[in-house]
Parts: structure tokens; C-alpha cells; sequence
């Protein structure tokens, strides 16, 4: 199981008095770095107007130091975590990314991934003549932003005629000097939320984020619309003309990506999470004597599965909390030996059990197999794994980092075969029927291409096709 690259994080503040903006931010981003962990940056406006952005890769808590020490108070400013799913991890590839322009100056932020971005590089490039400083999707937001600004010289009308241009998943934030313009795509495909911080208005990826600096939810970002706001907090709305068939929130937000505490159009993360583990119950009754959960990504669900089928909840790894990710790993072998060092089996909690484990996904079956084994070495008499989610049979365009289709386990191997190949004594994932329910209250409707293979929008050049409604 090579876990999925997660998202990035996208956060921005504006209001009317100057404040410590990039400390805010800075916090904000902490609270967003399980987003991404490759890089980060903040960008801010000097009482001049001048830009000034300080962005690295790493962690947030080894970049801002410094920064944070010098930078003036300000009055708006924007964040960003990366984790690339195009473009190379360097230093020019981190954003935000800066535009100064006789007509705009700005610093863009973007979550998800821009499907039609080669052609419209291609034509920037070789029928524009246009010259671009990163190889990240992001770059070709602020291009058509400037080109759209020389036409009507109006920021909220020109990222509105940005978004009819682009195809696939964007969430932005963008900071000009005296405003910050929030959007998201038609689809919905990544989450963004408004908040309040005194008289000071907040965008951000997950509703954490304003907890972290003493922030209020507001409300999400609607797919479709712009919002901006100015020093003095006056908004202007304005929304991209769907018919809504093409709606779909990544639903890998809710199994994985986002954190337990979030709020997402409306449903709790947390409660979502809990009754994906109910679900698993439900689906097929298992006696065991403990449920427990892979660390981080399967503790909910393993908790919900707990308090529906009434079987004691306890804990079968102690986690070592110093070590990163094993996605970020550069490479399988080195993956492996993170989780090896990573995670280490309780023996006092698991010799002689029949153990239901929970874990968020399978995608290449090999680190799950690390984890069973050593299970079995302790004293496990019985290890049932349940997956909190569909098995992965398709690749992913819109931001998150799902394998290529040969590489995945479940489009060579059936249930059956993968649990034998594992090691599990038995193995079930969660049916789609019962992942699609779970925010139908909310009117939440979700993209579950990565396991059905339907898109709510068609992806250019893949052949891909609309579900229907």
C-alpha cells in the first residue's frame, strides 16, 4: 500500500487594520501541513504596495523563523503547502506564485491539479511567445489572469472568464494589495471555506485552519464562485454560470486527505470518518476481539466500527510521532522501511487476539503486507482487515496522487488473491454504495473516479466521459 499524495493547502487573511498577516498565516499553514509536506510559502504587501514573498521546500516550522521575525505588520496575505502532482519539487515550484504586471500585481495560491494545462502552456508558449519560471499548473492561472485584466481591467470579471478557460480542480486564494479573491471550481473538486478573525476576513482549504489562529467558520465556497473581499470588508460575489451535473468533491477528501476536525460543505470529517467504520460493520458482522486502526489514517473508521458492532476499540501500534509520512518517500523500498520504523506492534495488546484492523486504502498491497506480518510475529491469532473505502482501480486527474492502473492491486488481483497475497485472514472494503451515502443529507455529491472510472467532467485526452446524474 503506497499511501496517496495528499493535497495541498491553500490559506489567505485581509483586513482593514495592519496585523501580524504572515504569522497568522504561518499558523494557519501548521494547521494545513498535513496537506503537504514538500514546501511552503507566504506572500505579503508592504505599505508601498511592493511584494514580498518568502517560500522554500521543507516543513513550515523549519521556513518562516526568520521571516517571520523581520516581515512588518500588513494587510493581507496568502499561504501555501505543496505536495506536487505536477511540476518538480524546487524552490521555484513552491507557491504562492508572484505576477508583477502593469495591470495586476498579485500572489496566487492553488489546490488540485488543471487538466488541460500542457495545451494551454503549449499555446502560451509557442503562439504567444510566452516565457514561464516554474513547470507547475499554477503559473498558467496568473498568465490567463493578466491576459483577461488587459481586457477588462476588473479582477473578480477576469478570474471569472480564468475558470470558463480551465479544466479540472482549482481552489485559489489571491492576494493584491488592498484585496483577496478566493474561487473554486465549478465541480467542487477540492474544499475552501470563509471565516472571520475580528473585522478580518479568511479563506482556507479546511475549516482547521481557522481554529489554529481563533478564526470562525463562516461558510464553504460554493463550487463555481468568486469571492472577494477588500480592506474594509466589503464582498463581491460573483458565480460561474453550471447547470451542477458536473459536481463532484473528491470523496478521498473525507476517506484520508482532510484532517479528523474540518468541516466540508457542511459535514463533519470526523462523523463522516465514523460512519464509514459503521458501514464496514454493517456489511459483514465479524467476531474479534479488538478493533483497532492503522495509525493516523485508519483510527476513526476503526472507531466507528468499535461502537457499532460493540467490540472493544484498542490500539495495535505505538507510532513513533518523529517520523514523517511514508508517501513522501522518495521510493518504494525507502517507504517500506518508514512504516517498519514508523509503526511497531503492542504486544501486550495484541498476543492471542482475533483483530479487525482498519485502514483508510490498499493501492499496491506491499506495505500492508509489512504491517500484517509483524502483527502475526506478535501473537496475533486472527487479523481481519477492512478498508474504509472502495478498492482503487483508476488513476486520479484532478490533484491527488492515485497510481498508474497497472500498478494498482485491485486491477490485477481479486479480493481473494489480494488477502492471501497479504497475509489477512480475511479482507472487505467498503462498499461504494455505502461511501456515496454518507453526506447525502448534506447534498453532497462526490467524484469517485478513482474507483468507478466515471469523472464528473470529462478529462481531456484520457476519453473519459460525464456520470450521469
Amino acid at each position: 500500500m503506497r499511501k496517496i499524495k495528499e493535497e495541498c493547502g491553500i490559506f489567505g487573511i485581509i483586513g482593514p487594520d495592519p496585523m501580524p498577516m504572515a504569522g497568522y498565516t504561518a499558523s494557519a499553514l501548521l494547521a494545513l501541513q498535513h496537506r503537504g509536506q514538500e514546501g511552503a510559502g507566504i506572500a505579503t504587501f508592504y505599505s508601498d504596495n511592493s511584494l514580498i514573498c518568502h517560500k522554500n521546500v521543507g516543513l513550515v516550522n523549519d521556513i518562516f523563523g526568520e521571516f517571520l521575525r523581520h516581515v512588518p505588520s500588513t494587510n493581507v496575505a496568502v499561504g501555501h503547502v505543496r505536495y506536487s502532482t505536477t511540476g518538480n519539487n524546487t524552490v521555484e515550484n513552491t507557491q504562492p506564485i508572484e505576477t508583477v504586471h502593469s495591470r495586476l500585481t498579485c500572489a496566487l495560491a492553488h489546490n488540485g491539479n488543471i487538466t488541460n494545462a500542457a495545451t494551454l502552456r503549449d499555446q502560451m508558449v509557442n503562439r504567444d511567445g510566452k516565457v514561464f519560471f516554474t513547470t507547475n499548473d499554477s503559473e498558467i492561472i496568473n498568465m490567463l489572469l493578466i491576459e483577461q485584466m488587459i481586457k477588462c481591467r476588473n479582477i473578480e470579471k477576469a478570474l471569472l472568464k480564468v475558470m470558463d478557460i480551465l479544466e479540472g480542480a482549482f481552489s485559489l486564494v489571491i492576494a493584491t494589495p488592498d484585496k483577496l479573491v478566493a474561487a473554486r471550481d465549478k465541480s467542487g473538486f477540492r474544499p475552501l471555506c470563509m471565516g472571520k478573525l475580528g473585522e478580518a476576513t479568511v479563506f482556507a482549504s479546511e475549516s482547521c485552519a481557522f481554529d489554529s489562529i481563533g478564526a470562525t467558520f463562516v461558510r464553504d465556497i460554493a463550487p463555481g464562485e468568486v469571492v472577494s473581499v477588500d480592506k474594509a470588508g466589503n464582498e463581491i460575489v460573483l458565480q460561474q454560470k453550471t447547470d451542477g451535473s458536473c459536481r463532484g468533491l473528491c470523496v478521498f477528501e473525507m476517506i484520508y486527505i482532510a484532517r479528523s476536525d474540518s468541516f466540508i460543505d457542511g459535514l463533519s470529517v470526523y462523523e463522516a470518518r465514523l460512519e464509514m467504520g459503521r458501514a464496514l460493520y454493517r456489511q459483514n458482522p465479524t467476531e474479534a476481539d479488538i478493533v483497532c486502526g492503522v495509525p493516523d489514517s485508519g483510527l476513526d473508521a476503526a472507531l466507528g466500527y468499535s461502537l457499532a458492532s460493540g467490540i472493544p476499540y484498542a490500539p495495535a501500534f505505538v507510532k513513533n510521532r518523529y517520523m514523517g509520512r511514508s508517501f513522501i518517500e522518495p521510493s518504494q523500498s525507502s517507504r517500506e522501511r518508514t512504516v517498519n520504523i514508523k509503526l511497531n506492534p503492542l504486544r501486550a495488546q495484541i498476543e492471542g487476539k482475533r483483530i479487525v484492523l482498519i485502514d483508510d486504502s490498499i493501492v499496491r498491497g506491499t506495505t500492508s503486507a509489512r504491517m500484517i506480518k509483524p502483527l502475526r510475529q506478535m501473537g496475533a491469532k486472527e487479523i481481519h482487515l477492512r478498508i474504509s473505502s472502495p478498492p482503487f482501480k483508476h488513476p486520479c486527474y484532478f490533484g491527488t496522487d492515485i497510481d498508474s492502473e497497472e500498478n494498482l492491486i485491485a486491477n490485477h488481483k481479486t479480493v481473494e488473491e489480494i488477502c492471501k497475497s497479504i497475509g489477512a485472514d480475511s479482507l472487505e472494503y467498503l462498499d461504494i454504495e455505502n461511501l456515496l451515502a454518507i453526506g447525502k443529507e448534506k447534498g453532497i455529491r462526490y467524484c469517485d473516479g478513482c474507483f468507478t472510472g466515471k469523472y464528473p467532467i470529462p478529462v481531456s485526452g484520457s476519453g473519459k466521459h460525464k456520470f450521469d446524474d
